[in-house]
């Protein structure tokens, strides 16, 4: 089939789209938990961001031999506005599953149906990529709706993610005791970055 007329560009085009939104909702998301206190989780938003610009990209550079032409879209987009950062972590699970369940599988079959094995295999590995997304938002939103992002009924360790201070007890302290960073800086020391 001729690439120029496939439903695989279509399908490439919205998926550069679904990205580039997913990575600004999740820049705005970020603000929000900041705003909040929420660096650590702010920084879960920003993480996953750079990773949603990353898909973006890849996508957009499967279009490369369209240079210089449009491609019309349509599709669906979700507006996820909230003050509550749970709610946001939410949103962002359940879009990040539907990537995962359902548009990138589809995609893929037809990029497959339609003989554009690279891009089919773009859709399958990136919607992987977005069921771990969508675990990793639905940890943290757990976290923060059962209060067990600082406190624990059992003695735990948490990481100060500014300066690296490992704090052990039930309950993470108001301000870091090294750097005087707010209790928002720290994670389970289990979920700190490169830390398993």
């Amino acid at each position: 089939m001729d690439f120029k007329n496939s439903q695989t560009k279509v399908n490439l085009m919205r998926a550069f789209a679904g990205e580039s939104q997913a990575r600004n909702r999740y820049t705005i998301g970020a603000s929000c938990a900041r705003k909040q206190g929420l660096a650590a989780i702010a920084d879960v938003f920003t993480f996953t961001a750079d990773q949603e610009k990353e898909h973006a990209a890849i996508f957009y550079n499967l279009l490369t031999e369209l240079s210089g032409e449009n491609i019309a879209i349509e599709g669906s987009y979700p507006v996820d506005i909230s003050d509550s950062v749970s709610d946001l972590l939410r949103f962002a699970q359940h879009n990040e599953y539907e990537e995962h369940d359902d548009v990138y599988k589809a995609f893929e079959e037809t990029a497959r149906e339609e003989g554009f094995q690279k891009a089919a295999g773009a859709f399958h590995m990136i919607a992987e990529v977005e069921k771990t997304h969508g675990d990793r938002f639905g940890m943290f939103a757990e976290l923060l709706e059962t209060n067990t992002l600082y406190e624990s009924d059992t003695p735990t360790h948490w990481m100060c993610l500014e300066c690296g201070y490992i704090y052990e007890g039930t309950k993470v302290p108001e301000r870091c005791p090294v750097c005087n960073h707010a209790q928002g800086y720290y994670i389970p020391l289990s979920l700190a970055p490169y830390m398993n």
